[in-house]
């Protein structure tokens, strides 16, 4: 896609699943990434990984709610690279509690990752762009939960729903800057979140009773959406949402599922 090869990008949450996937897809279209998690044996085989791919990878051990750790996650992609051009802000959690057991603890740390998290992240690699002076695009991981509700995972809908009314914010902050900021709001994808939660084929097939497309999508398919967003080829394009959810945002009743072997 145009004008990603040499750009660098920060991406937090990126030792595995979606985030990973966010530094593939960019990695393969010649972007130096810096891959920040809190998981540092995962954040090491994730590194290893895309070398061995021929991708220009560092790493950064970072807790996106903890602000001087986030600032020196955009030092080091600096370091690393020489500037930094694009920022995914994928870093998230899920706590799960029906509404009236759910604690303070769990919903105060999910607003923390999800939320608070987003916002230290694209306001710090926000800032080092505006320094450099020549634009950039940042890409939120918002989720069709910003919208939609589930009643056992409230903290999360509350977070995803912030990250997108706070991308929007950013998008109109930063347009003068001629930095470009969007989110991304998947579906059922196949990570290790889903997986666990999806154990059986009754499991599954709720899920796919909500998904037109019958199916969930690889993490990979995520991460070309965002490459696009990040890239010139959306160079008119700023403040959206655009949802990767197999059409389960323009559902209005459940599908047949086909029983499965």
């Amino acid at each position: 896609m145009a004008g990603l090869s040499g750009r660098s990008a920060l991406i937090t949450g990126a030792a595995k699943g979606i985030g990973f996937a966010c530094a593939q897809a960019l990695g393969g279209a010649g972007v130096c990434v810096l891959l920040a998690d809190v998981d540092a044996p995962a954040l090491a085989a994730a590194e290893r990984q895309l070398r061995d791919a021929g991708v220009q990878a560092a790493t950064a051990v970072c807790d996106v709610g903890d602000k001087a750790q986030v600032e020196a996650a955009v030092a080091a992609a600096v370091k690393a690279f020489g500037s930094l051009d694009l920022a995914v802000c994928n870093a998230g959690i899920v706590r799960g509690a029906d509404f009236l057991e759910m604690s303070e603890e769990d919903f105060d740390c999910v607003i923390r990752v999800n939320l608070k998290g987003v916002f230290l992240t694209g306001q710090a690699a926000a800032r080092q762009m505006v320094a450099q002076g020549r634009g950039g695009a940042i890409v939120t991981m918002s989720s069709v939960n910003g919208i939609k509700a589930i009643p056992t995972i409230a903290g999360y809908n509350a977070s995803k729903g912030g990250v997108d009314n706070l991308t929007r914010c950013m998008a109109l902050s930063l347009a003068p800057h001629n930095i470009r900021v969007n989110a991304v709001g998947p579906g059922s994808i196949l990570t290790d979140v889903l997986a666990a939660v999806v154990s059986d084929k009754a499991a599954m097939g709720r899920v796919l009773s909500r998904t037109p497309m019958l199916r969930v999508a690889e993490p990979i398919e995520v991460g070309n959406v965002v490459k696009f967003l990040l890239s010139d080829d959306a160079s008119y394009i700023t403040g959206q949402v655009l949802y990767v959810d197999g059409g389960r945002m323009a559902l209005n009743y459940t599908v047949p599922v086909p029983e499965q072997e």
